[in-house]
């Protein structure tokens, strides 16, 4: 379901500083939708502003610690869906609360809420910039959520808290390998001719703090090639140049830097993962060109390549980083895609028990199943999946149809229907769902 018009009202509300109201739509919201990342993060700017406006008194007379103490408990026996509402009921009222906010977060990341999480984490990081387990989470989530960038600005803010965090060390150091396919979000688009939104060569958005004038990065890029001829052997300048030459939209040039950067420190993790992002990005603009010309046999065989080097890229990094059980699920994701059925069920099996992916992988592994023709598998894994959800979302509806193919596959009309039922009670728009409504009418 299309819910830009009601964030749209919210944020109306908000701006007219009608604080009550926004904060009963952004709920609302939230009810419907729990892994609505901008609603979620609406409703916590809206309960502050609220509060900030209403006064101590207000907080006072609205106390309670209730919620608190139920949210606790529901954490403890896992069930995250009902703590997390639990703690938007007490987050209404001391909505600044760090510990109510940290918990609020992992509950929505046990949930596998992952956007509503970030959400919370990063009004924490705001409220409570001196918590380094706020800014850590921060950081772990906008990383899984593919922005590389935000991530490692979440992570140098929590060293800077606590030099000695193992964790905030690794993962910046990990970054670079995560942030160049990461940023792209390849996982989200069905086709890659579709994240082709930018003119060839333009930056970022990230970028555009410390753009400079072309002709200063080619007087740059002259000097850097004086340093490397006369320097001592390293890859520091190589690589400046690599990103002069991106910036100036030689990507060509920008990959041969790397790789010359790469002769210098071969087992450098963040040089091949540079190495990686380049190609990808050359691939991309391939596809791009190749499509714009009609050329889609060509789009095709680039698409290939394209997905043939995430799948090499994604298993390196699991390789590095065998205890992370979100790339474990998107290397299962890449090899369903690429068909290797077998190998996508062993990844995804080691990563269903971990909370915060769990219900991904389990739908995925049903997936698996279900196109290796292991039905009742398939039927388990996704009934699995959909009883950790706890509402119809999006990811719910794609269960309940694959649900339903299944029944129709084995002869079962009247379980089809029930399942197709479930889905067009909420969104008669959905695929089909309407055309199979009429179509087992009688069963």
């Amino acid at each position: 379901m299309d819910f830009s018009k009601h964030i749209q009202k919210a944020e109306e509300a908000l701006r007219r500083r009608n604080y009550d109201f926004a904060a009963e739509l952004y709920r609302q919201l939230v009810d419907l939708d729990p892994d609505l990342g901008e609603a979620r993060a609406g409703l916590r700017r809206a309960c502050q502003k609220r509060a900030e406006k209403k006064g101590k008194n207000w907080l006072r007379s609205v106390g309670g610690a209730m919620p608190l103490t139920r949210a606790k408990a529901l954490f403890k026996l896992g069930k995250f869906g009902a703590a997390s509402r639990a703690l938007e009921d007490y987050l209404a009222k001391v909505p600044t609360d760090v510990d109510g906010n940290l918990l609020l977060g992992q509950s929505l990341e046990g949930a596998g809420w992952d956007r509503s999480a970030r959400a919370v984490y990063e009004f924490l990081a705001e409220i409570a910039p001196d918590d380094a387990e706020g800014l850590r989470r921060a950081g772990a989530l906008a990383r899984r959520c593919g922005d590389g960038p935000k991530a490692l600005e979440y992570f140098e803010r929590a060293l800077a808290v606590d030099p000695r965090d193992r964790e905030s060390l690794k993962a910046r150091k990990d970054l670079a390998a995560e942030t160049a396919l990461s940023a792209a979000r390849y996982d989200e688009v069905g086709h890659s001719r579709e994240v082709m939104r930018r003119p060839e060569g333009a930056a970022g958005e990230g970028d555009r703090s410390w753009q400079r004038s072309e002709e200063q990065l080619r007087q740059e890029l002259e000097q850097l090639e004086q340093d490397c001829l006369e320097g001592e052997p390293e890859p520091q300048p190589w690589i400046r140049r690599a990103e002069i030459c991106e910036q100036l939209g030689d990507l060509d040039q920008a990959l041969e830097m790397v790789e010359r950067g790469l002769e210098y420190r071969i087992d450098s993790p963040s040089l091949l993962a540079r190495a990686v992002e380049m190609r990808l990005k050359l691939l991309k603009r391939q596809v791009a060109r190749a499509g714009k010309a009609g050329n889609e046999a060509e789009a095709e065989n680039l698409e290939q390549q394209l997905r043939e080097i995430e799948l090499e890229d994604c298993r390196r990094r699991v390789e590095l980083s065998p205890g992370d059980a979100s790339l474990r699920v998107q290397l299962g994701r890449r090899l369903l895609r690429a068909g290797e059925l077998d190998p996508a069920v062993a990844e995804l099996q080691r990563a269903q028990s971990d909370p915060r992916v769990g219900a991904e992988a389990l739908f995925l592994l049903g997936r698996c199943f279900q196109e290796k023709g292991i039905h009742d598998l398939a039927r388990s894994k996704f009934e699995e999946a959909l009883a950790g959800i706890g509402t119809i979302n999006d990811r719910a509806k794609e269960i309940l149809y694959s649900l339903a193919a299944i029944s129709e596959a084995e002869g079962n009309s009247a379980a089809a229907r029930s399942f197709y039922i479930r889905i067009y009670e909420v969104d008669i728009g959905y695929r089909d769902v309407a055309a199979k409504m009429e179509t087992l009418k009688g069963f």
